[in-house]
């Protein structure tokens, strides 16, 4: 048994504990999370850290497969710069290169506090890594075409690539077939893995405005991700022109599945929250918004306002989207950029972000918030300033 106390303890399910002590079986099962007097055991026998303890991160949208891209796409060249970088550098790496860098990726997250990661694949390049269990994963195998006769096709493939990942990791219930973008799909694919994801019930998600050309594209079929399309080869006219932005163009269509999570919102209003919310019979166990502020920065230079958000009252997560679009897959650096951007929101909610909504929207009980009878992972944050994170917070994975 082990007994770890630090200035404040950070439960989520509970008010935060100064001078908590959390006790610890020996497969990191936590026992009891109470105050020190509740603790009766001599103090010797207490491991005490200076800082917060929290969870274990959740990181809900991660590209793992694009590890090897870490620092050579040119930052704030908006989506269609990335898009068109993303696709040139598609050759030119060897099996071996890819597969180191998703190896050190994966350390990375690991020694950062990340627990568990909803994981995009359009490869199978990540899942021998994933069969080993370092973390525990999620993955949303995604799909993209435009060519409505090729919707069947293209979610057959999709259910292939599933098939591989099921047979080589054991297991097809931490799996999904999910749409790349409401750009890069066709009405018929979008009803195909709405369909699928109601029988099933699946836990699903898709970029949703990540630019503002995005919207661009439904509503007057113009722009510069309109341009790059058409550079690339692809028809634009096989996008649904319907004078709505590509929230409202293309919810509907996914509003059956068992949970649907947009991932980054940089450009979502507050009246596309409100449609989105109404669209589900029970918007606070079917739909959650992911932020990936970094990435965010990366490609955009612009977040998302996060105070519409939480006014209405929301699920959000947090997410670092790749290597390609970030400088690193820490949970800890995206809520260090909302802390300085958005200084008003409080650690509490920051923390809940990042631990108990990623583990309720992947379905992982046993992790995000530090109760008696769960195995969540410890994290302990140094240098937090007055319940703030800012840039000097370093974390460190305790268990």
């Amino acid at each position: 048994m082990r007994y770890i106390s630090a200035d404040y303890i950070y439960p989520i399910a509970s008010r935060p504990i100064k001078n908590g002590v959390i006790a610890i079986n020996d497969d990191g099962t936590i026992t009891k999370v109470s105050p020190l007097s509740g603790i009766k055991v001599p103090k010797s026998e207490i491991e005490f850290f200076k800082g917060i303890i929290c969870p274990g991160f959740i990181n809900t949208h991660c590209h793992l497969e694009l590890s090897h891209l870490r620092s050579k796409i040119s930052k704030k060249s908006g989506m269609a710069g990335f898009i068109e970088q993303l696709i040139a550098l598609r050759i030119g790496f060897s099996k071996t290169e890819i597969k180191t860098a998703i190896e050190k990726a994966e350390k990375e997250m690991i020694d950062n506090g990340v627990v568990a990661v909803g994981d995009i694949s359009n490869t199978n390049k990540t899942f021998v890594q994933k069969a080993k269990r370092n973390l525990i994963y999620h993955t949303f195998i995604e799909v993209y075409n435009l060519k409505e006769k090729e919707a069947q096709k293209t979610f057959f493939k999709g259910m292939t690539l599933l098939s591989e990942y099921a047979e080589l990791t054991g297991t097809e219930k931490m799996c999904a077939i999910v749409p790349h973008a409401p750009y890069t799909m066709s009405v018929g694919l979008l009803k195909q893995i709405n369909f699928v994801s109601h029988e099933l019930q699946s836990t699903i998600t898709i970029h949703n405005q990540e630019s503002k050309e995005e919207s661009e594209l439904f509503i007057s079929q113009t722009g510069k991700l309109k341009d790059s399309f058409e550079k690339m080869g692809i028809k634009v006219s096989r996008i649904p022109l319907t004078g709505k932005n590509s929230i409202q163009s293309t919810l509907p269509y996914l509003k059956d599945a068992g949970k649907v999570l947009l991932v980054h919102n940089t450009y979502t209003s507050k009246e596309d929250i409100k449609f989105a919310k109404k669209l589900f019979t029970d918007f606070k166990k079917q739909l959650w918004f992911c932020t990936c502020p970094n990435a965010n920065m990366y490609i955009e230079n612009k977040l998302p306002d996060y105070n519409k958000f939480i006014e209405e009252k929301v699920n959000i997560t947090v997410g670092t989207d790749s290597l390609a679009s970030n400088k690193s897959l820490s949970i800890l650096e995206e809520l260090k950029t909302i802390s300085i951007h958005f200084p008003e929101i409080p650690l509490q909610t920051l923390l809940t972000w990042a631990t108990k909504n990623g583990a309720d929207f992947l379905n992982l009980p046993e992790l995000g918030t530090i109760e008696k009878g769960k195995k969540p992972g410890l994290v302990l944050l140094k240098n937090v300033k007055e319940m703030k994170i800012t840039k000097e917070t370093k974390a460190m994975r305790l268990l």
